[in-house]
C-alpha cells in the first residue's frame, strides 16, 4: 500500500519571488481556485506584511476555497503574527532563522534570542486562534542539535508542523535524508520539505525528504521561485506517485499549469 503524502503549494508566495513574475490579485484567486480545484492539502496565500493589496487578495482566496487549508507567511516579529492573524488563515507559518550564518552574523542575535522570539510568536498566533507551522531557515546548514532541540521546543507549544527551509539551495539527496531522519527520532511532530533548485536537485531531495518521513512536500507550478525556483510540482508527482499517494495525479497537474501559463506570461 502507497504511503499517503500531501503536497503544500506555495506558488503564490515563493514562487512569485522568480525573476519577472509579477501576479495581479485576479491572477493570485484562479490560480488558488486551480490549486484548490486539484485539492492540494495547502496553499501557501502570500504574505500579510506587503500590504493591504496583499491582505486583500488573501481575503479573497480564503472566501473562495473549497478544498484546501489555506496559510500565510510570517516573520518572527509579534507585529507581523498579528496582521496574519487579521487574515483569518487556517495557518500561520512563522519563518525562524536556525543556521548559526543567520543567527549570529546577518542577524547579530544569538541562539537564546531565537527560541524566546519564535516562542513569544507562536504564543500570540495560538492566542488568535490560528495553528502554527514553523520554518526552520537555512536548515541546510544549520547545527541538527540546535534544530531538534528547537523542534522539541516547539512541539511543547504546540506547533503542528516544524518546515525544513533549503533556503539557500545547497541540499543533497543524502543530507536531507540524514537530517529528517534525525529529527523524526527525536520529536512527534510533523515534518515539512522546502527545498530550492540551485543545485538541480530540488525534487530529488524532496523524494528523500519524503522517504525519510516527511508529511508535507513543498511545491510550485513549474518549479518557479527564488533564484533556480523551487520543487517543480509536476516532475515531483511523476517522479514519486508509483511510491507514494496524493490527492491528484499529474496529468490533473498538466491540465492546471496549461491554465496557469498564460497567467505568469502576460
Amino acid at each position: 500500500m502507497k504511503i499517503k503524502k500531501a503536497i503544500v503549494d506555495t506558488t503564490l508566495r515563493d514562487g512569485e519571488q522568480s525573476p519577472y513574475i509579477a501576479l495581479r490579485p485576479e491572477d493570485k484567486l484562479k490560480i488558488a481556485s486551480l490549486l484548490d480545484r486539484l485539492k492540494v492539502y495547502e496553499i501557501e496565500a502570500g504574505t500579510p506584511c506587503i500590504g493591504r493589496l496583499e491582505r486583500d487578495s488573501i481575503a479573497k482566496i480564503i472566501e473562495n476555497r473549497k478544498h484546501s487549508l489555506i496559510s500565510v507567511w510570517s516573520r518572527m516579529r509579534k507585529e507581523d503574527v498579528r496582521e496574519s492573524i487579521a487574515c483569518s488563515p487556517d495557518i500561520i507559518h512563522i519563518g525562524a532563522p536556525v543556521s548559526y550564518v543567520q543567527i549570529y552574523h546577518k542577524l547579530k542575535k544569538n541562539k537564546s534570542w531565537v527560541q524566546k522570539s519564535i516562542l513569544e510568536c507562536v504564543e500570540v498566533a495560538k492566542k488568535g486562534g490560528v495553528k502554527v507551522t514553523v520554518g526552520f531557515e537555512d536548515a541546510s546548514r544549520a547545527d541538527i542539535g540546535f534544530m531538534i532541540n528547537m523542534a522539541m521546543m516547539l512541539e511543547k507549544a504546540g506547533v503542528t508542523t516544524i518546515r525544513l527551509a533549503d533556503t539557500v539551495g545547497v541540499l543533497t539527496p543524502n543530507r536531507t535524508h540524514e537530517i529528517v531522519k534525525e529529527l523524526h527520532e527525536h520529536t512527534r511532530v510533523p515534518i515539512e520539505i522546502h527545498v530550492h533548485n540551485d543545485l538541480g536537485m530540488a525534487a530529488a531531495n524532496s523524494m528523500e525528504g519524503a522517504k525519510a518521513g516527511a508529511e508535507y512536500i513543498d511545491c510550485t507550478l513549474f518549479g518557479i521561485g527564488e533564484r533556480s525556483g523551487n520543487c517543480n510540482f509536476y516532475q515531483y508527482i511523476k517522479a514519486s506517485e508509483a511510491i507514494f499517494e496524493y490527492a491528484m495525479t499529474k496529468q490533473q497537474i498538466n491540465e492546471v499549469e496549461k491554465e496557469v501559463k498564460h497567467l505568469l506570461l502576460h
